[in-house]
């Protein structure tokens, strides 16, 4: 990797530079919907009052996802925000394999295919059942099973994880349904497919970055071993615990698909398994206890000898899983990876739920770092409890360690996240998110004076919305109501785009903010190198700023 060329127009800050991601802070209408707008943030407003700002587009295309109908999220936020570029991603990676037929082609898929065929064994599919398109998508799943069809498989069962998240927090059934009548439309003398478990995917098999391994131990129980409660379809286990437990899709319990009391989807030696998620964060470790010989983080009962494959490698480095359908795009000329080689010392901190956002997706999915003598990694262990009971979660713990890695004047970049915006916001309780915002505020009155203190400048952003549209609205823009009255909450994402702040107190009349309307999260990276004192490379979006 080559360093960075010294620009001949910007001279560099002498403090550091600090980017900070507001998660899920989104720009959007000041409505009934908007957490961020009914929030009281004195010190956001002062900043989009009395500093330049510019709309960052964080959705689709902007961001390498296949169509501007769909939304942004955190991992493609963070690729694009640390590489400067934009990159085909998971959705769309996957979308071309199929339609290509390279997936088919490819020597997992067929590994996966005749194991089962010579075995007479099942051939099982577990991901996240919707078509939200952030974590996967229904029309890969499908396409897979009807392909496994033609090419001969005898037996599929499939274990759903419903979400209530990416799509309406209601709407597993739009989605059960039809998919049941699909199974049962293949099923032939020769050609047996089943739902066969499923529940909540924030109660069972998605957790991410270690925070919670009992999710992933009650999703073993659930689809390997069939333990659990037992019902007779898919759609009876959504209905019946629904109307016990009052729960949204992302909370509903386990379950379990039975006939004459015993599960019909097991996973036994000889199987294969596809994980049919295309986003790694939360594939890893249900990817680990498939794949890991030796394992610690839970008591498996029964380890079955199984063909495993995950729909991407959701980790380069580590290669897990060891076997994938479709390759990963290669993320390269990060900015880590140019700062490192220019010498430039760097901090990433964040607590667990973001840690790896600002480490693994902002340097091109990839686990290590660049050079362990320039960049410093700090992680704030996230609580485990719902995120709507405590929605401050750890910014102020954040916060003290950005000021006490600021005052050190060690480092010369520094990144970010407080995931209050987005982690309170997929709860879809208002005024737990309110509160998030609330206490994220008070968190940048406190950071930005010592940014102040050390000359520095801060870039303060957002890799998507989510917050900002806190409940469902019609085509005018009208809320949703449920048949009780209240508002129809809205757990997901959204299309809108984020502010791009330049808090800086000191050198603003030496470069001026270009606006614009086509710029996008791959913008903020050739800005942070020009205010370091750096020409961005060539491949980078070009810099919000200039002389």
């Amino acid at each position: 990797m080559t360093m960075l060329k010294k620009s001949p127009l910007f001279a560099g800050v002498e403090g550091p530079v600090v980017t900070i991601v507001m998660d899920g802070v989104g720009l959007a209408a000041d409505t009934d919907a908007n957490a961020v707008a009914k929030a009281r943030t004195p010190m956001l407003d002062k900043l989009m009052a009395s500093y330049p700002w510019v709309k960052l587009k964080a959705h689709g295309t902007a961001v390498g996802l296949p169509s501007d109908d769909d939304m942004g999220n955190s991992e493609v936020g963070h690729n694009a925000l640390g590489s400067g570029q934009v990159f085909a991603q998971g959705a769309k990676l996957v979308s071309n394999s199929i339609e290509s037929g390279k997936m088919f082609s490819s020597a997992t898929w067929q590994t996966l295919v005749e194991n089962v065929k010579t075995t007479g064994s099942t051939l099982h599919f577990l991901g996240l059942f919707s078509d939200g398109n952030v974590h996967s998508h229904i029309n890969h799943l499908e396409a897979m099973i009807r392909r496994a069809k033609i090419e001969g498989v005898a037996k599929v069962r499939v274990h759903i994880l419903l979400d209530g998240r990416d799509v309406g927090e209601t709407s597993a059934l739009e989605y059960v349904d039809p998919f049941e009548a699909l199974l049962a439309s293949l099923c032939d003398d020769s050609f047996d497919a089943k739902i066969a478990s499923g529940g909540g995917r924030m109660k069972i098999t998605m957790d991410r970055y270690e925070a919670d391994w009992s999710m992933v131990e009650l999703g073993w129980k659930t689809h390997v071993l069939g333990e659990g409660r037992q019902f007779a379809s898919a759609h009876e286990a959504v209905e019946t615990l629904r109307k016990e437990t009052g729960a949204i899709d992302q909370d509903l319990p386990p379950f379990v698909i039975g006939e004459n009391g015993k599960a019909i989807g097991t996973v036994e030696d000889g199987d294969s398994v596809i994980f049919f998620n295309f986003r790694g964060d939360r594939a890893i470790e249900i990817s680990k206890a498939f794949d890991e010989e030796v394992f610690d983080k839970f008591d498996r009962v029964r380890y079955p000898k199984v063909i495993y494959a995950g729909m991407l490698e959701y980790d380069g480095d580590a290669h897990i899983p060891s076997r994938y359908l479709v390759n990963p795009p290669e993320i390269t000329n990060t900015m880590g990876e140019y700062l490192a080689a220019s010498g430039v010392k760097q901090a990433a901190v964040s607590e667990t739920q973001k840690y790896g956002h600002v480490t693994y997706f902002w340097n091109g999915n990839r686990s290590g770092k660049f050079d362990d003598t320039l960049e410093d990694y700090f992680e704030i262990r996230s609580d485990i409890v719902p995120f709507e009971q405590r929605p401050w979660m750890k910014c102020a713990e954040i916060t003290d360690k950005l000021i006490e890695l600021i005052r050190s004047g060690e480092y010369k970049y520094i990144r970010a996240n407080f995931p209050n915006g987005d982690m309170v916001g997929h709860t879809g309780n208002f005024l737990a998110t309110v509160v998030s915002l609330e206490a994220l505020d008070l968190q940048l009155a406190r950071l930005l004076p010592v940014i102040d203190e050390m000359k520095g400048v801060a870039i303060i952003t957002a890799d998507h919305g989510n917050s900002d549209e806190m409940y469902e609205t019609d085509k005018k823009g009208n809320v949703k109501t449920n048949k009780d009255g209240s508002f129809k909450a809205k757990t997901s994402h959204t299309l809108n785009p984020v502010p791009c702040i330049i808090y800086d107190n000191f050198y603003a009349d030496t470069y001026k903010v270009v606006e614009s309307d086509e710029y996008g999260l791959a913008n903020v990276a050739a800005t942070t190198v020009n205010l370091l004192g750096y020409e961005a490379p060539d491949m980078w979006n070009k810099s919000i700023i200039t002389k």
